[in-house]
């Protein structure tokens, strides 16, 4: 007897590749609903590492992890410069920033009519907190918790 595959919803992967990043130790995740605002996707979950180093892990880790729950991405780019790692996942699109590159694309003011989602880090999984509400079309970031 086969058994049935349970589809991941668009926001239950968003928060599936989250948790892989604050697994890596990725900072400022954030996830933007985008599913008013472009047909090309539903979400971006954002993040940034502090080097290109953890950069890579943190792409390594959520292209690794996503693949072990039988969802490989469908494109990824800049794993060879390190400071920008983009992973498609058709519905979610994960984006894996070097600190000193994030604000200077700042997704978050681009995007800035999109509903803007911190995620907080409980320990045991992550949580998608209320939107944030913008002030002057940019939303404040907020770090995952302490760890």
């Amino acid at each position: 007897m086969k058994r049935k595959e349970k589809r991941l919803t668009g926001r239950m992967l968003a928060k599936a590749v989250a948790e892989l990043a604050i697994g890596r130790k990725a900072l400022d995740v954030v996830l933007m609903d985008l599913r008013m605002k472009s047909g090309a996707t539903d979400y971006f979950v954002i993040c940034t590492g502090e080097s290109d180093t953890q950069v890579k892990a943190i792409a390594d880790g959520i292209l690794d992890g996503m693949k072990e729950r039988g969802v490989p991405a469908w494109h990824t780019e800049g794993f060879q410069a390190r400071q920008w790692v983009l992973l498609d996942y058709v519905d979610v699109v994960v984006h894996v920033f070097h600190k000193n590159i994030r604000g200077f694309y700042n997704l978050e003011r681009l995007w800035s009519d999109a509903k803007i989602h911190p995620i907080e880090d409980t320990g045991k999984t992550v949580k998608i907190l209320p939107a944030l509400k913008s002030k002057s079309g940019s939303a404040a970031r907020t770090t995952a918790s302490a760890r």
